[in-house]
């Protein structure tokens, strides 16, 4: 074992949000540290109050009326590259007043360059833009997203920053650990919102691997298209998180010619004798926000082939929102509230308006499966008697004490609605770290014979490997009480082609494959409930996601969706991951999948003794609470 292997873990390892070894580090950052600004201007802003009247309203009104729906707010899942893109793209091209964005990461690469020309187009032509991202992947190239604070018509803020050069993330992240506790907690909702009508939510971020478009390794992820007044829930939590201390204007953080100074210092690496940029499959356009980001090079032959590849999963089509099959059914938002994330306490703020307080997810989901479990037609011209209105309804007028009190979150209030469950828990987690309260759980849904499935990833399908000590040390006591343990095949084509079947997304989700046979990682984040109740969105059943970053999801009553998704997830279980189960000795086994013609396992599967060896040695140096 050399250190030179141990330390290629460290991009991996910084996806999962700066793991304790890091602190091995900070003799490094006792030369200085940088600090976030002061006096920070935060104009307040919120999302369109009056909906009506807009091409989407529009839309959604009519294909409501058609289909003589019961409920208010309609849903699509949207699976394969394709739907996930072009969904987004239909939002972009249809918007007339408002786009609010939220993520994690937007990556400068050739799908997001696609999507922000679109979304620059928007607000030429008018459509008040804001972009609110998180922090913490916003280096190097990728830090040339934030171009787009400095378009017209758009605003861009950062939520919890980074304070410290953005040339190197090691060095960023370096000059950070002086404030380790707030900067390893992220802001991981994502959100797609055009005119306050329809939107995604998931657990998509915006690039090439999230679309299908990157040539090394694909996510397998899952989206919903949403609908209706449930869309102004969402932009509730959207402007409670752009309206905090937390969230930064990107022009208090930097200047369009340190951009440039950046841009000009990365195209000098990338011309170095020995280093080549890569292809831009997409030439920058002059005004796009990540012109210049890479220096585009003449296609070879291998890179037109995989180019034509991609144009078969992912044709940079929108959408086609009129003949989206919706699924109308009672729903609810659960969102972390955004002091879930401490403040930065050396920087000044200025006072903000008055905002409505974002519902305890805790209150929600305990109303939500009262409501829910004996959900009725609303009445006529009431949206408000509508199941998932009388949650949200009771939510807002809780007292203040309950919605500023106690320390519920997304991932506690799905731990609540699990104690709910009668038959049937299928868990899909990319990410799942089990800790106490999880794993109680569990242990409390078997007691009751509710059967219990867990899909996650391989160590060889996970990006960030150290991130699968935490479940597998786990698995043998998760095995014993009776928890189903699957686990992806790196190469699982058939579990793409599964996850893509649950589109249902008219005309435009046909291919749900990747470019190429490249890896597959699973991104998946559901819960599916005795086959009616269906939870997605951007948190992992682990303890980050509980504990530290923010999350949010949508909780969706509907049989069809959640038979629509638990299916194929289901078929996905047989042909498209291992099954561990434990031998009578005590060892593990790894059941091959069906039609795999793969032999059974006894270790880790497609891994390699060293991989496994330097997890083994690390392991015990990263506790549950931070992987």
């Amino acid at each position: 074992m050399t250190l030179a292997l141990v330390f290629g873990f460290l991009p991996a390892l910084l996806r999962r949000h700066l793991p304790p070894w890091w602190a091995a580090l900070l003799i490094l950052a006792l030369s200085g540290c940088a600090e976030l600004p002061k006096n920070v201007q935060r104009p307040v802003s919120t999302a369109l109050e009056a909906t009506a009247g807009t091409a989407l309203a529009t839309l959604v009104n009519e294909r409501r009326a058609a289909a003589n729906a019961r409920f208010e707010s309609g849903f699509v899942l949207l699976a394969g590259p394709q739907a996930a893109y072009g969904s987004r793209l239909a939002l972009v091209e249809a918007a007339q007043k408002t786009l609010d964005l939220q993520y994690y990461a937007i990556h400068a690469d050739a799908s997001t360059e696609r999507l922000l020309l679109g979304v620059i187009a928007a607000a030429r032509r008018g459509v008040r833009v804001r972009v609110l991202l998180d922090d913490f992947h916003s280096t190097g190239k990728d830090a040339q997203v934030m171009r787009l604070a400095f378009e017209p018509n758009i605003e861009m803020r950062m939520f919890n920053p980074v304070a410290g050069a953005r040339n190197s993330t090691v060095w960023r992240m370096v000059s950070a650990l002086g404030d380790f506790s707030r900067v390893q907690q992220r802001m991981h909702n994502k959100l797609f919102i055009a005119d306050n009508t329809m939107g995604v939510a998931g657990g998509r971020n915006l690039g090439d691997a999230y679309f299908g478009h990157d040539t090394s390794g694909n996510f397998v992820d899952l989206d919903v298209l949403a609908a209706g007044p449930i869309v102004q829930d969402l932009s509730r939590s959207f402007d409670s998180y752009w309206n905090n201390e937390r969230a930064y204007p990107v022009q208090s953080l930097i200047t369009p010619k340190e951009l440039d100074a950046l841009r000009s210092s990365l195209a000098t690496t990338d011309q170095e004798p020995g280093t080549h940029a890569g292809p831009t499959p997409v030439r920058a356009a002059a005004s796009s926000p990540l012109a210049a980001a890479s220096t585009p090079v003449a296609p070879d032959a291998d890179t037109a082939a995989s180019q034509a590849r991609r144009s078969r999963v992912w044709d940079q089509q929108p959408l086609d929102l009129k003949a989206a099959r919706l699924v109308w059914a009672p729903a609810v938002v659960l969102v972390d509230k955004p002091a879930k994330i401490p403040a930065e306490s050396s920087a000044a703020i200025q006072p903000l308006l008055p905002q409505p307080a974002t519902p305890s997810p805790g209150i929600t989901v305990a109303k939500a499966v009262a409501q829910q479990r004996n959900a009725k037609a609303p009445r006529p011209g009431n949206a408000a008697d509508a199941p998932a209105g009388d949650v949200a309804g009771a939510a807002q007028s809780a007292s203040a004490d309950d919605l500023d009190g106690g320390e519920d979150t997304v991932v506690d209030g799905l731990l609540q609605l699990m104690g709910q469950a009668r038959s049937d828990l299928l868990i899909v987690s990319p990410y799942f770290v089990p800790g106490p309260e999880i794993t109680a759980a569990f242990a409390a849904a078997r007691a009751r014979g509710v059967r219990v499935r867990v899909l996650t990833n391989s160590l060889a399908s996970n990006d960030a490997p150290i991130a699968h000590v935490g479940y597998a040390r786990h698995r043998k006591a998760l095995l014993a009480m009776g928890v189903e343990l699957y686990e992806m095949h790196s190469e699982a084509t058939d579990l793409r082609r599964a996850f893509s079947a649950t589109g249902g997304s008219g005309g435009s989700g046909g291919s749900g494959g990747s470019t190429g046979s490249s890896r597959a990682m699973l991104h998946s984040k559901l819960l599916i409930m005795d086959n009616r109740l269906l939870a997605v969105g951007s948190m992992n059943l682990d303890m980050r996601s509980q504990k530290h970053n923010t999350e949010i999801a949508l909780l969706i009553r509907s049989t069809m969706l959640a038979r629509q998704a638990g299916t194929s997830i289901e078929q996905a279980l047989r042909t498209a991951a291992w099954q561990v189960e434990q031998q009578a000795g005590g060892g593990l086994v790894w059941r091959a999948p069906q039609g795999s013609k793969l032999p059974d396992a006894t270790a880790d599967p497609d891994t390699s003794l060293p991989l496994r060896l330097i997890l083994w040695l690390l392991g015990p140096l990263a506790p549950d609470h931070l992987l």
